[in-house]
């Protein structure tokens, strides 16, 4: 009997074990992870979860007990030290696990500070699993005075949650705006008149120089020179895909483990989906970084790992919650020359179209979900209304799909 066996008990593996079993798979399967907990969703971890809103067990993507109704074997708490492909092997220590066909859904971790600058110092925290969430929700108190590294999602989420709970917030930015990798000027600056009509203050442009403390952190200072007293910081400067097991196996690395349009790596019998995965989309070899990529990619390379030899086509969607805003994205912005917005009669919902030349790439609408819709349908069709027709508040923009 097959024996598939999956490294990496997040989103992607979750969803590539479950996917195997729906699609007929009745070999062995076993699911291995790091953490001591079954697989569960990141995004409300530092949002609902953070505030109190949702218990642990709603933050499981499948009952305990799904695992063991399907016959998957969950080895959590498990650490795999290195993977023989010419035995195809999985050595966990001094255990040894014989695999057929292998998946890596190793996923990403945070990116820290270093400890020359003050990185290691007790109360700087990352956001990215569980335990980095449980450790710092202590100091979410009324008073306390929190700096936030990083002007990315991640950080401006913490930071909304912070606020909520009565936090004093600074947020500093490194490069000349926030969200600058990621989204237009526009966007950048609704989310900036955002948070500081919630009293965040943010520092753009400017680097952070040290943080401070005897063995705690209790104060930073800027690069500019100014200082700060702080009780906590939480660092959100990006993720780094968790590639090395796959290296030191022999595997093609490329920003990420890098598959083919199938999800097949550099080993015929080892396959790659998630965070950690890379593949060609636009001329470069991209990561997607999102709950929606994790679990497509992850079921097409559980069909492909049964002979179906799909190609995979990314959909990307993404969001991000902050305050009362729900920021919804469809497509994929890179290489935009121009933005136009859309601001509908009557409603404060607002949303930013990203275009190459005539071309629709992307849309970022903020508690605007109808138009988010059109925009996401219209990309994924292929068709690209002329910015001066988006802009127009009279345009019907459910005719624009059937034109």
């Amino acid at each position: 009997m097959a024996h598939f066996v999956i490294i990496g008990a997040g989103q992607a593996g979750s969803s590539l074990v479950a996917k195997l079993r729906s699609s007929g798979f009745e070999g062995e399967i076993t699911l291995i992870g790091e953490e001591h907990v079954p697989p569960y969703q990141r995004p409300p971890l530092s949002k609902a979860y953070l505030l109190g809103d949702m218990a642990l067990e709603r933050l499981f993507l499948r009952p305990e007990s799904f695992y063991a109704d399907q016959h998957i074997t969950l080895k959590m708490g498990t650490a795999v030290t290195s993977i023989d492909t010419a035995k195809r092997e999985v050595h966990l220590g001094d255990e040894v696990i014989s695999y057929d066909q292998l998946a890596l859904t190793t996923g990403s971790h945070a990116n820290t500070l270093p400890a020359s600058i003050g990185g290691a110092l007790d109360g700087v925290f990352t956001v990215r699993t569980l335990a980095d969430v449980d450790a710092m929700a202590d100091h979410f108190n009324a008073g306390k005075r929190a700096l936030i590294v990083g002007g990315g999602y991640i950080g401006l989420e913490a930071a909304a949650v912070a606020r909520k709970m009565g936090v004093e917030v600074t947020v500093v930015e490194m490069a000349e705006r926030i969200l600058q990798r990621v989204a237009a000027p526009d966007t950048s600056d609704y989310f900036r008149a955002l948070h500081q009509s919630h009293g965040v203050k943010i520092f753009e442009g400017v680097g952070l120089k040290s943080l401070n403390g005897e063995g705690y952190v209790s104060g930073a200072t800027l690069a500019n020179g100014t200082e700060l007293d702080v009780d906590f910081v939480i660092v959100g400067v990006g993720i780094t895909p968790n590639a090395s097991l796959a290296e030191k196996a022999g595997l093609t690395i490329e920003n990420g483990i890098a598959v083919n349009e199938q999800g097949c790596t550099s080993d015929p019998n080892i396959w790659s989906a998630g965070d950690c995965a890379s593949f060609d989309l636009r001329g470069a070899r991209r990561r997607l970084e999102s709950v929606q990529n994790a679990i497509d990619q992850a079921e097409a390379v559980a069909e492909n790992m049964l002979g179906a030899g799909k190609t995979y086509t990314p959909k990307p969607w993404f969001w991000s919650d902050q305050y009362d805003v729900k920021l919804q994205i469809a497509g994929l912005n890179i290489g935009y020359d121009s933005v136009v917005a859309r601001r509908d009669t009557n409603s404060p919902a607002i949303s930013f179209w990203y275009y190459k030349d005539d071309t629709l790439l992307a849309v970022d609408a903020m508690n605007d979900p109808r138009n988010y819709m059109i925009g996401k349908r219209l990309i994924e069709a292929g068709k690209s209304p002329t910015p001066d027709v988006i802009a127009n508040p009279d345009t019907d923009m459910k005719a624009l799909l059937k034109a």
